[in-house]
């Protein structure tokens, strides 16, 4: 699939069919999430592929009970947890080197959406989740103290593409030389 057809066509996707997935895709999935870019090619980021059903239930519980995702990952046949190693991304012998402190956020966000982009390429949904209790889900996935957990997205095929949610104008988000001066060729 062309990649600006799947970047306008991803959707987050909160219904999953139980069928469960090759590893083969698995496989390719992550290795789209491990060609990222990461400050100074620190690839800070791991991956936990959860498919046990207790352990997602768990996973479950620590989203916020208004969360839209809650079903999805109880439900969804695999769940790709990241998590990010803290005090590399954006330091240099140990301090921050920008006023933006610890980047393992944005790369391990960066990677993330090459995950779900990939995903999207081998007719996968997927759903960002970041509104869970972190610290619960570091426990449960054994995470060692020297790295936070992210955000979880359940995987799996999907049988109806929700429609495309609103977006906002370029006119209304591009500047040209400074941000008073919309960018309008």
């Amino acid at each position: 699939m062309d990649l600006l057809r799947v970047i306008q066509e991803r959707r987050s996707i909160r219904e999953y069919r139980k069928d469960p997935i090759p590893d083969e895709i698995i496989l390719e999935v992550l290795e789209a999430a491990r060609q990222s870019p990461s400050w100074a090619n620190t690839q800070t980021w791991r991956f936990i592929i959860v498919k046990n059903e207790e352990v997602k239930k768990l996973l479950t519980d620590t989203l916020t009970t208004h969360n839209p995702a809650r079903n999805a990952i109880a439900n969804a046949p695999c769940v790709i947890c990241v998590v990010a190693k803290k005090g590399e991304a954006g330091f240099y012998k140990g301090n921050p080197t920008t006023d933006k402190g610890d980047w393992f956020m944005f790369d391990a966000g960066i990677a993330m959406e090459h995950l779900v982009l990939a995903a999207w390429n081998f007719g996968l949904g997927t759903c960002h989740v970041g509104s869970f209790d972190a610290k619960k889900a570091e426990e449960l996935l054994r995470i060692p103290e020297q790295y936070a957990m992210v955000e979880m997205t359940p995987i799996g095929y999907f049988d109806q593409t929700p429609s495309a949610r609103p977006r906002k104008p370029l006119k209304d988000i591009v500047f040209i030389n400074s941000f008073d001066t919309p960018y309008i060729p």
